[in-house]
């Protein structure tokens, strides 16, 4: 009887909230399912095909370190957990393309694995609180830029061959949609100006490239 109380009470505080909060709440485990296989296809086609060919490696890079740099900003801040969650869950998947994509380009050299232990010794400092939090303040505003170039390029690409009959509009649309929620949970939970551009500019880049799919989703046919 006690523990249903107690779980009553629970629920009576959490509505307390307000609806608003509780939106986000819901937003933020929408964003967080539509993250947690996302990568898993193109590990697997790694794989099966044992080849990394095509995969870009500095693209890659590129990659984890806005995912590194996005999580260990919302951490160090003690922001929300839901409010970032998909990037612990990104970046689990992340690692494994990254093993991966370097074990067929042949790259797990000393090189690599040196680079790999420092990283490993950055974020175990971010963990434990160590790490000096202005050099992530510095960091944050160049993820945008970062995660902006390959949108930038892919609708380019569209635009230009007017052919987008190779381009995931479900991809893109689900992409969009990640991005926007982010914008309202930011807002309502940390109104943090840095993550709301970053949401902004991926929301709209996103938006962009599934409407050029959807406009060039078959090339021309030539009379």
């Amino acid at each position: 009887m006690d523990s249903f109380d107690d779980l009553e009470e629970a629920i009576v505080e959490y509505m307390d909230r307000g609806i608003v909060l509780i939106i986000a709440d819901i937003l933020s485990l929408i964003t967080v399912s539509s993250c947690l296989f996302i990568k898993i296809p193109q590990i697997n086609t790694i794989r099966q095909n044992k080849s990394s060919q095509g995969i870009s490696v500095f693209g890659l890079c590129l990659e984890l370190f806005s995912y590194t740099v996005m999580m260990s900003y919302n951490y160090t801040n003690g922001y929300e957990f839901l409010s970032y969650m998909e990037y612990p869950i990104l970046l689990l998947q992340e690692y494994v393309l990254v093993y991966f994509v370097f074990k067929y380009q042949n790259l797990l050299g000393l090189k690599t694995k040196l680079i790999a232990v420092l990283y490993v010794i950055i974020a175990t400092l971010i963990y434990m609180k160590l790490f000096p939090v202005i050099i992530l303040q510095f960091l944050v505003p160049f993820c945008t830029p970062i995660g902006a170039t390959s949108k930038v390029l892919q609708l380019v690409a569209i635009l230009r061959s007017k052919d987008a009959s190779s381009v995931s509009r479900t991809t893109w649309a689900l992409s969009a949609f990640t991005n926007f929620t982010r914008i309202y949970t930011v807002y309502v939970q940390s109104h943090d100006w840095m993550l709301l551009s970053n949401f902004m500019i991926s929301t709209f880049l996103s938006s962009s490239v599934f409407v050029a799919a959807c406009v060039y989703k078959k090339k021309p046919k030539k009379e």
